[in-house]
């Protein structure tokens, strides 16, 4: 029998679904968040002078030029496969690690440093509110799956 007729037929197994797609929406506009704080930085692929601007530093060392437009790049590549992941909730944990791992790790250097300018601020509260979309995207996430593990262990009209 398909989750549609399940749930025409056992009221209880219309809520589980109901709540596992709200969950499962509740992830996707986590990830969308997380995306757009990620794809932010992309125009810095542009040249110096947008990452100057981007980071509040003069940037006059064209390999540090290059370096920099390769991690707009970076964060381009991790912004899109966010929002692929939007569409595909087998994606979700994948996406959600993946972004932890970027803002954590960002965190965990802009703490350590000695000093950052006003512009590094910016990124570290853009960071932290990814950091909490991400802690809500992945309570979700993990209450979405432990909810489908329930209806499966209690099938149908139980």
């Amino acid at each position: 029998m398909s989750d549609a007729s399940d749930a025409a037929q056992d009221p209880a197994a219309a809520h589980v679904a109901v709540r596992s797609r709200l969950l499962q929406r509740m992830v996707s506009a986590m990830l969308v968040v997380v995306a757009v704080i990620h794809l932010l930085p992309l125009s810095g692929v542009l040249g110096a002078e947008r990452l100057e601007a981007l980071y509040g530093m003069a940037l006059d060392d064209p390999n540090l030029i290059l370096l920099m437009r390769h991690r707009a790049v970076l964060f381009g590549l991790l912004g899109v496969g966010l929002l692929i992941a939007v569409r595909r909730p087998s994606l979700h944990a994948a996406a959600l690690l993946a972004a932890a791992v970027s803002v954590v790790s960002f965190l965990w250097l802009a703490a350590s440093a000695e000093s950052t300018n006003a512009a590094i601020g910016r990124v570290v509260i853009a960071d932290v509110v990814a950091a909490v979309a991400l802690g809500i995207g992945a309570a979700a996430h993990l209450l979405a799956r432990r909810r489908a593990a329930d209806s499966a262990s209690r099938g149908p009209g139980d």
